[in-house]
C-alpha cells in the first residue's frame, strides 16, 4: 500500500499526539460520518453547521464552521489517502477530483493516523505546511489549543457511540 509519509519536520508540522480512551473504530466513525463531524470537529462555542465527507481520494472534505457571532468559516479541501479504520490525509491544497483551490487558505496537509493501543487509540494528527511561516500563522491562530479540544471532543462523541 502507498501512503503518505508520516515524518514530522518541526519547522513545518504542528501535532497533536495523544491517548483516546475509545476504540478506533469509533474514532473512525467520527472523523468520517458528518452527523458526527458536526458534534466534534472545532471547539465550543463555535460549531460544525455543515458537513461533506466523499470517503475516497480526490473526494470532498467539507465543513461549515459557525461563530458565536454569526461567522461563517467554510473549509474546503479534498482527501488525499483513505486507509479505512487507520488513516486520512487530507488537503486545503486541492477541492474535489483534484481541483487545485484558487485561493489557497493556510495550505496545509492533514495526517491523522488511528493505532489500536490496549482498549483505545493513539491518536495522531499532524498539519503538514509548505512554509514555516504558514506553519508560524496556523500555531498562532491557536492549533495546538483548537485540536486538542477538538480531540476531547471527538473522544466524547465517541463514548457515546
Amino acid at each position: 500500500m502507498n501512503t503518505v509519509s508520516s515524518s514530522f519536520d518541526p519547522a513545518l508540522d504542528l501535532e497533536i499526539d495523544r491517548y483516546l480512551d475509545v476504540a478506533p473504530a469509533k474514532v473512525w466513525r467520527c472523523w468520517t460520518e458528518p452527523a458526527l463531524i458536526m458534534q466534534w470537529f472545532c471547539p465550543q462555542p463555535w460549531a460544525v453547521s455543515e458537513a461533506i465527507v466523499d470517503l475516497r481520494a480526490g473526494g470532498r472534505f467539507f465543513t461549515m464552521m459557525r461563530g458565536p457571532d454569526g461567522e461563517k468559516v467554510p473549509n474546503d479541501g479534498a482527501f488525499l489517502e483513505v486507509v479505512p479504520g487507520q488513516r486520512l490525509v487530507f488537503t486545503d491544497l486541492f477541492l474535489a477530483d483534484w481541483r487545485p483551490v484558487p485561493a489557497p487558505g493556510l495550505g496545509f496537509a492533514a495526517v491523522v493516523t488511528m493505532t489500536p493501543e490496549g482498549s483505545g487509540t493513539h491518536y495522531r494528527a499532524v498539519a503538514r505546511h509548505g512554509r514555516s511561516e504558514a506553519a508560524t500563522a496556523h500555531a498562532n491562530m491557536g492549533f495546538h489549543v483548537g485540536w486538542g479540544i477538538a480531540a476531547d471532543q471527538l473522544t466524547q462523541v465517541a463514548k457515546g457511540l
